[in-house]
């Protein structure tokens, strides 16, 4: 369920929204969370950010980037030093949004595991949000490495089923082969209802997913992979606070509000 300032949003009769903000609303209104917004703003931002993060799936997964271990990482070297752990470090001198734009139009010259790539992915989603100058101020010191992230992205996991569009969520193989550590488990992004993208697997539903995990374990193995009851999320709110300039909604939804308050006039 979804209020703004205490007060339930009507989904059903708002138009002029996209297909993917449209589907992210229903995915928060239909969840057994309460979602309260202080105003429409924070609700649009949030909208926003979700829909940027899936659309940065997508242009990764478009892009060439290519799944690898820590130690077959690789990165282009213009932009990037390669760490001997495998991680990627800012090279000096070098713009942040430069060298993460870089990831989704150089993918071929890119390989990495899935935990990176989702922290790619939400620097993507966070770029596309804000002011580019206001993210090459926070993210001057960029370190892709798993989960490791600057902590201004602020990322929060815990417990929990109320996945929403635009959410990271896990599928655990606890039985993995030991040749096969590499498929422990995968990082996604919830796309829509039944339908997620991860890196290395590309955009599947939740059974290819779990077939593909399942596929990596211990011979004669019963013990079947699963997508485990976490959720890791940006904190819309703060993210809101970056952008220097103020933000301006890149939504439909205030549109779609004002489309469905004028109805309401009509009909009175």
């Amino acid at each position: 369920m979804i209020e703004i300032a205490g007060k339930p949003l009507d989904t059903t009769s708002l138009v002029g929204l996209s297909e993917v903000e449209a589907a992210i609303l229903n995915s928060l209104a239909n969840t057994n969370v309460l979602y309260n917004y202080p105003s429409q703003r924070e609700l649009s931002f949030e909208l926003a950010l979700r829909s940027n993060t899936v659309h940065a799936s997508i242009s990764l997964l478009r892009s060439g980037a290519r799944f690898e271990s820590f130690k077959q990482s690789y990165c282009n070297p213009r932009f990037w030093n390669r760490m001997p752990n495998g991680a990627f470090q800012l090279r000096r001198g070098i713009s942040p949004a430069q060298a993460i734009n870089d990831i989704f139009y150089n993918g071929q010259l890119y390989g990495f595991e899935c935990a990176t790539a989702i922290i790619i992915l939400f620097y993507k989603a966070v770029l596309e949000s804000i002011d580019r100058a206001s993210f090459d101020r926070l993210f001057q010191n960029l370190y892709l490495y798993s989960w490791e992230h600057d902590e201004d992205l602020n990322l929060e996991t815990r417990q929990g089923t109320d996945f929403v569009i635009g959410d990271c969520l896990y599928f655990i193989n606890p039985d993995v082969a030991p040749e096969n550590s590499v498929w422990r488990g995968e990082n996604v992004i919830k796309l829509n209802e039944d339908l997620y993208y991860g890196h290395g697997i590309a955009i599947a539903s939740s059974e290819q997913i779990i077939n593909h995990l399942n596929e990596q374990r211990r011979p004669g193995s019963q013990t079947s992979a699963y997508l485990l009851n976490q959720v890791t999320r940006l904190n819309f709110t703060y993210v809101r606070t970056f952008s220097a300039i103020g933000y301006t909604p890149r939504s439909g939804l205030d549109t779609a509000i004002l489309i469905q308050e004028q109805s309401r006039v009509r009909l009175l």
